[in-house]
């Protein structure tokens, strides 16, 4: 199994590397940028990020949105991924998010998985609808990814607690799992329907009464 891999790899390496046949398209070209970049900083941390425009990336505000950050670890390394971000505040929080014990460890992963399988469908939909051109979205391609969305959200209605919200100490994929269907909810929510996923709907309710939400409020 180990060669047959290793093999795999080394073929997808050497394609990768392959010169490109004179059939390929050009690369697309784009007109210079308009929308300043402009860098924050979080007062006395080395945390910073992009304050850009509204609304999920498209033509109108050239994908400058509000989404980029990135932080600076104390030994000096770039970090600019968001899971990778989380996981190094979780290393430094007082309290762990995650379950202690095995099980509820595994749970809370698998969880979390649901969560952003899910909020990756919702971004996938909406670059293919705002930053495709109309004549180029593929329908079929679109429809699989919905389904996919729905199936994740499917399994996290079946999975999550009917308690979260209710006063607990708050875990990681209690607030994974709002934070997703909130903005699932702000960009597709046509395509996800809040009657189908009940419990998720009324969960997310009570996650937006919360200081911390109402804090972060994107709409």
């Amino acid at each position: 199994m180990k060669i047959r891999v290793l093999a795999a790899l080394g073929a997808l390496h050497i394609a990768a590397l392959a010169p490109v046949t004179a059939q390929s398209e050009p690369p697309a070209t784009y007109a210079p940028l308009t929308q300043p970049l402009d860098i924050a900083q979080v007062p006395g941390q080395s945390i910073y990020y992009s304050v850009g425009n509204p609304g999920v990336p498209g033509n109108a505000n050239e994908g400058n949105t509000s989404n980029a950050g990135y932080v600076i670890t104390d030994s000096g390394v770039v970090l600019m991924e968001s899971s990778l971000i989380l996981e190094h505040i979780a290393h430094l929080a007082p309290r762990s998010l995650m379950p202690a014990d095995r099980a509820g460890h595994d749970t809370a992963l698998r969880q979390i998985g649901l969560a952003l399988a899910a909020c990756e469908k919702s971004i996938s939909i909406v670059y293919e609808r705002t930053l495709r051109p109309a004549e180029k979205q593929h329908q079929p391609w679109l429809d699989r990814v919905r389904g996919q969305l729905l199936s994740a959200y499917g399994a996290l209605e079946r999975e999550a607690s009917p308690d979260w919200f209710s006063g607990e100490e708050l875990m990681q994929p209690q607030i994974t799992a709002a934070v997703a269907w909130r903005f699932t909810q702000h960009v597709v929510a046509e395509l996800v329907p809040a009657a189908e996923f009940q419990k998720l709907a009324v969960l997310s309710a009570r996650a937006e009464q919360l200081p911390a939400f109402r804090e972060t409020d994107f709409s």
